[in-house]
Order: structure tokens, then sequence, then C-alpha cells
């Protein structure tokens, strides 16, 4: 990636100094889940009471799961079914969906593909009050293209028309780049920029495809409060390039502040990372610097904290080569 090289250099808030602030106590919070077994996460008391995603997005909870249970559950998956596969999973985003299905079907792929008994399964869950999508993001309901009321149907239906008939997956494998990548995805109905971003994030996890993800960041809503509060003048730059700025100079930025920031086992952060602590910072700082607005000037942190009880097994894209040393140094620290 190239050094981004401007005339007018933005003007940093006290937020950005909190930005990276966050990132280290939220990296510590994550390394002491995993090694101190949830005893004592973190003395910040915003952490502790309001649920914030991790520093690395790799290792949310949700993007482990789709890893290792989805992306890297069998060995020589076909190609057009493992991206089948990560799409549906990342439509509704859920973990209790996935496994809802995968409990009814065993397994999904692209000739197996019922839209009429997948849609039998959610109807069910949706009449047991369940809810089947996260509330990660909102996705389009896709009703004035696809016809039907409900929006699951709908995407059901994107899946079976775009993904599977017309073989979205030769044109995911012939993408040169994750920017042309992500173009191809925002050619989906009812996916816009962001999401287009962060589900080619998601198949880049896997091998149909191999692109750095320092090559390529589009800054959703959050991040784009997030880069408001951080900077009171973004000068030359654009949210986009701000991004990338801040990329670049985190190792300065932690030994500027004496932040002893804990890399994910060498990998330092990238820029889906940057731009996703941009829109933590954007939550975090609601509270920690209530008098500075941003774009969509909220006020609260909505989510509330919840321990869960089930355990996550470390397992990051192999191609980062860095699982050895992941399972060294937690047997070491524990």
């Amino acid at each position: 990636m190239e050094i981004l090289v401007k005339k007018n250099k933005p003007k940093k808030s006290i937020v950005l100094d909190t930005y990276w602030k966050f990132a280290c106590e939220r990296q510590n919070v994550f390394f002491n889940k995993m090694i101190n077994n949830h005893q004592i996460l973190t003395n910040d008391e915003i952490l502790k009471k309001h649920k914030f995603t991790n520093a690395f997005r790799a290792s949310d909870r949700v993007s482990q799961y789709l890893i290792r249970n989805v992306i890297y559950r069998q060995k020589d998956q076909n190609e057009s079914d493992l991206l089948l596969k990560i799409l549906l999973f990342k439509i509704f985003n859920k973990i209790e969906t996935w496994e809802l299905l995968i409990s009814e079907f065993g397994d999904i792929s692209s000739s197996s593909f019922n839209f009429n008994e997948i849609n039998s399964v959610l109807l069910e869950a949706m009449k047991l009050k369940e809810s089947i999508y996260s509330g990660a993001y909102i996705m389009a309901s896709g009703k004035s293209i696809f016809g039907f009321e409900r929006k699951h149907e709908n995407h059901l239906k994107l899946l079976e028309e775009k993904i599977i008939n017309e073989r979205l997956i030769e044109k995911v494998k012939s993408s040169n780049s994750m920017e042309e990548l992500f173009r191809i995805l925002l050619d989906l109905p009812t996916v816009g920029s962001f999401l287009a971003y962060q589900f080619a994030i998601d198949i880049n996890y896997s091998e149909l495809v191999n692109f750095s993800e320092m090559d390529f960041v589009v800054p959703g809503p959050g991040a784009k409060d997030g880069i408001r509060k951080c900077f009171t003048d973004l000068g030359d730059f654009n949210e986009t390039d701000i991004i990338k700025y801040v990329t670049d100079i985190q190792e300065d930025e932690f030994i500027r502040l004496e932040l002893n920031f804990k890399n994910l086992w060498g990998r330092r952060l990238q820029l889906i990372d940057c731009q996703n602590l941009f829109c933590e910072t954007d939550k975090y700082s609601r509270v920690a610097h209530p008098e500075i607005s941003g774009i969509s000037n909220r006020k609260r942190i909505k989510q509330i904290y919840k321990p869960k009880t089930t355990e996550i097994r470390l397992f990051y894209p192999p191609k980062w080569n860095i699982n050895h040393i992941v399972d060294l140094s937690l047997k070491t620290e524990g």
C-alpha cells in the first residue's frame, strides 16, 4: 500500500488518542478472555458495561465461527458451494440460524439448495418468535426486485438466482483485486457498498481469492461518525484516506501514547480493522466524550455486554500463517 502524501494533513481531536487507547484495551480484553478464563477482563468501566467488537475483525465470535465452521469445516470444498455457504451465512450473520439450517439439511450445496425447504424451516423458526437475523447490520428487503413480502424470502431468492443460477463464483474467481471483488458484490441486488465490502472481506478469508487486507477499504456509516470525532478537520483527506493514514501510523501512535498494543501474533491492524475501530470509537466516545458530536449525533450505546458461556477455539485463515503461533501461545499461557 502506498504511503499517503498530502499537503494539508488532518487535524486531530482528543478522540484520536481515545481511538488508540480503546484499540489497545479492547485487545487486552480479547487476550484476557482467552487466557484468564473470563475472571478479570478490564478495569475500563465503559468496556465492562457495553458490547464492542474486537480490535481485529477476524477475532470476533461470528467471524471466528465463519472461518472455522463454515469456510474451513471441510477440505476441498466445491468452490461454488463454498461461496454459497459464505454468503448464506453472512446474509443472516447469525450462528443460530446457520446451525438450524445445518441441523435440518446436514449440508448446503448449490445442487441441493431448495428455496421452499429452506424457507419452510425459517418460517417455522419465526413462528416460534426466534430472530433469524443478526442485529449487526441491515440489508435492504429486496421486495421491489424479487416480490416477496418477507425479507428472508427475497434474500433466499437472491442466493438462488444470482449466486447459484448465474454462477457468481466465476466472476469472483476472475477478480484481480479486493476492489474488483467489491464491485462484483456491489452489483448484487439488496447489497450496498458497506455490505459489499464486508462480504468481500469474508470471501477473502477463504482460498477462493487471495488479496491483502491492505489493498482496499470502504468506510461505513459508523466509521465516518468516528472519523469526524477523531479529527476536527480532514485537510486534503477523505474518509478512505483517513483510514489508510491511521493504519500507516499505528506503531508510531502506540509509541507516542506509551501503549503496549498486543497485535494479532505478529499481524498488525489492517485497513478493515482500523475501519471497524472508528465505528467502535464512535460508540465508545458517546460516553467518554459526550461533548463531541459525530455525523449522526447519537448519544447512547445501546448494546450491553453479556458474557458468552461457549468457548472460542481460535482459528484464522491458514494463509495468514499464524495458527501454529496462536496454538503455541495459548498452550504456554494456559
